[in-house]
C-alpha cells in the first residue's frame, strides 16, 4: 500500500505539476517518460528473495508426520508441490532452481521447530524422500 501511495505521489509530481503549469505529459522527453514508467513498475513489483537453506524431503508416513499424515499444517491435503518451512508464511511460493528448475512450490506445512534454516519437499513415498537426501542450496522466495 505504501508503495502505491509513493508511486501516486511521484506520478503526481511529475505529471500533475507540469500539467497545471500548462504542460502535457507528452511534452516530456521520451527518455524521461520511460524512466518514470520503469520506476513506477519496479516500485509496484516487489523483488524476489534468494536464501541458502538445507533442502530435505518427507512423505506421508506416521514416523515422519503427526497423526494426520495426509493433512498439512495449513489444513490442506498433501500433494505434489507442497513445501514445509518454519520461516515462511503459509501460501508463500518458492522455487528451488538447482534441484527442480522452474517448478513452484507452495508453503503449506511446517517442520519440527528446531529446523530453522530448512525446507522440506513433500514426496509421494518414503523411498523417494530417502533417495532425495539432503542438499544445501539456494531457494527463490517469489514475490506475493
Amino acid at each position: 500500500m505504501e508503495k502505491r501511495i509513493f508511486i501516486a505521489l511521484v506520478v503526481g509530481l511529475l505529471f500533475v505539476s507540469p500539467v497545471s503549469a500548462g504542460y502535457q505529459a507528452s511534452d516530456l522527453p521520451e527518455e524521461a517518460r520511460q524512466s518514470i514508467v520503469q520506476t513506477a513498475e519496479a516500485a509496484e513489483t516487489p523483488e524476489t528473495v534468494v536464501r541458502t537453506v538445507w533442502v530435505t524431503a518427507y512423505s506421508s508416513t506416521p514416523e515422519e508426520t503427526d497423526d494426520t499424515p495426509f493433512t498439512t499444517a495449513s489444513m490442506t491435503r498433501v500433494r505434489d508441490g507442497i513445501l514445509a518451512a518454519n520461516f515462511l508464511e503459509f501460501g508463500t511460493r518458492v522455487q528451488i532452481p538447482a534441484l527442480f528448475g522452474d517448478k513452484v512450490f507452495v508453503v503449506e506445512d511446517r517442520m519440527h521447530r528446531r529446523k530453522t534454516n530448512f525446507v522440506d519437499v513433500w514426496m509421494p513415498t518414503k523411498e523417494d524422500a530417502i533417495n532425495f537426501g539432503i542438499h544445501h542450496t539456494e531457494i527463490v522466495i517469489l514475490a506475493k
